[in-house]
């Protein structure tokens, strides 16, 4: 009986048998492996080294993932760190679905139109204009795309690794030491790029951050996303939108549905409020979107955790965790009593990370700031050019204010940067920017620009001698590009 394979697992294979090995038998060779025996010393103890690289990402979000392979693809031999066991991150394990577009017409950065080509060739169309309105994927698609993209560029992935702490000297990082199923390991590194999300690696250095409003102190609220199984969307589908005539999303037909609370979808929510089955705390937010590729399952962008709960406090986030599992059961039994095609539904999936709109964010050599917002800032270093409005989840601070068509402003590589440290590039929603700025600029696509931006000057940087924060990216020849719209 023959199995199916790819033709790179093929050579792959192949290549093994070469020499005599067989899966499993021996590590995969790596560029960037350090050195048998070799240790540093750190808390009075020998730590092992487990890599010697030339670029250490750590995080493997849409951020660090975009990173990781855009440095191996430059000749950087990178190693990829990764606290979960899937690369995708929030898209990924925080059930973060779909994607929200820049919202300006052809300025996706090539790295983003390869995410999106892939997934074609995956069976799965991520919609017209994918990037720039909305793109739409399926998570383990995604996961996988991810792995083969990391595998073919040489990127080493390191999974079950919590990053814990970064050794400096002067002004520059040496290591970073990394809890694994082994033990403590150090990886050594020229150059380091967080994009952890909430800036672990930099305020490890030493470089000062900020976090939350400066009008509340406050994070923006957390959500605790999961899926939905067994939902008879057809009939969801004529309920909202031929029954109610809610057609408010421009993607209200199947397979793209959206749903959300309304105003002719309120009353129900209402209702469930007024016989005990809702507490007020869960109206506070509804959205739910088909997933591609998952029949009958929903991607529902809930519970909201009250502004209570913080992102940056390690007892607060517990406690949301607790409280948003809370939230979501409720939820999903009134929908299973009340809403039509819910009747059969159950929790498929709950994500396995928190959705953290905003936590700590680093001073750059740039601070992004709500006036670029508005006044639709353009720099010569952009790295990425977005529409989306500034989106605070916050009832005391709500903001939304849309550009006019063909509005937009962009995002300067001086914000990935820091004058602290000279081989450290941050990329995702830690970024140098202010709370109403970062509202705009956390969205996954454009993380995803800054990683393919951190990834592509780290490995100019090497390749030139230079120090990553002193790279003038409009000169980097082979830079990733933003278009100029129509």
């Amino acid at each position: 009986m023959l199995l199916p394979i790819s033709r790179r697992d093929f050579f792959k294979l192949a290549g093994a048998a070469a020499v005599g090995t067989l899966i499993g038998d021996q590590i995969k060779p790596s560029k960037a492996r350090a050195a048998s025996g070799a240790t540093i010393r750190y808390a009075d103890r020998d730590v092992p080294i487990l890599f010697d690289a030339d670029v250490c990402v750590c995080g493997g979000g849409p951020a660090g993932t975009a990173a990781a392979i855009n440095a191996a693809r430059n000749g950087a031999a990178t190693v990829l760190i990764e606290k979960g066991i899937a690369l995708g991150g929030l898209a990924v394990l925080g059930c973060v679905y779909p994607m929200m577009g820049v919202r300006v017409s052809d300025s996706v950065t090539p790295y983003i139109k390869e995410i999106g080509d892939q997934l074609v060739a995956h069976g799965i169309n991520p919609g017209d204009n994918a990037g720039q309105s909305t793109m739409w994927f399926n998570p383990e698609v995604l996961s996988e795309i991810y792995d083969d993209l990391c595998a073919d560029a040489g990127v080493d992935v390191l999974y079950n690794a919590t990053l814990v702490d970064a050794i400096t000297d002067g002004n520059r990082i040496t290591t970073a030491l990394v809890q694994t199923i082994g033990g403590l390991f150090a990886i050594n590194a020229k150059i380091f790029i967080d994009a952890t999300g909430d800036a672990y690696l930099t305020r490890a250095a030493g470089v000062p951050t900020k976090r939350g409003s400066l009008k509340t102190g406050r994070n923006q609220h957390m959500s605790f996303r999961f899926e939905m199984g067994g939902i008879d969307v057809k009939k969801l589908y004529k309920f909202i939108v031929g029954k109610l005539h809610d057609e408010w999303s421009s993607w209200a037909k199947l397979p793209y549905l959206e749903i959300a609370k309304t105003k002719k979808t309120a009353p129900i929510f209402e209702g469930g409020l007024a016989r005990g089955e809702l507490e007020q705390e869960d109206l506070a937010y509804f959205q739910a979107f088909t997933i591609l590729g998952k029949r009958g399952t929903m991607s529902m962008n809930l519970p909201q955790l009250p502004s209570e709960y913080s992102a940056t406090d390690a007892i607060s986030y517990s406690q949301a965790v607790s409280h948003g599992r809370e939230m979501m059961r409720r939820m999903a039994n009134f929908l299973i009593k009340n809403m039509p095609g819910f009747e059969h539904a159950y929790i498929a999936r709950e994500a396995t990370l928190m959705g953290v709109r905003e936590s700590w964010r680093i001073r750059g050599k740039y601070l992004l700031t709500e006036e670029d917002y508005y006044e639709q800032s353009r720099f010569p270093d952009a790295v990425a050019r977005t529409a989306y409005p500034i989106d605070i989840h916050d009832v005391d601070l709500e903001l939304r204010r849309k550009f006019p068509k063909g509005g937009f402003y962009e995002v300067p590589y001086r914000a990935l940067v820091t004058n602290l440290i000279s081989n450290l590039a941050v990329a995702g929603r830690c970024i140098s920017a202010d709370f109403a700025a970062q509202a705009s600029v956390r969205i996954q696509l454009t993380c995803m620009s800054m990683g393919e931006a951190a990834g592509i000057a780290s490995a100019y940087a090497i390749k030139n001698n230079i120090a990553v924060n002193e790279v003038q990216w409009d000169q980097v020849p082979n830079r990733s590009y933003v278009s100029q719209p129509k």
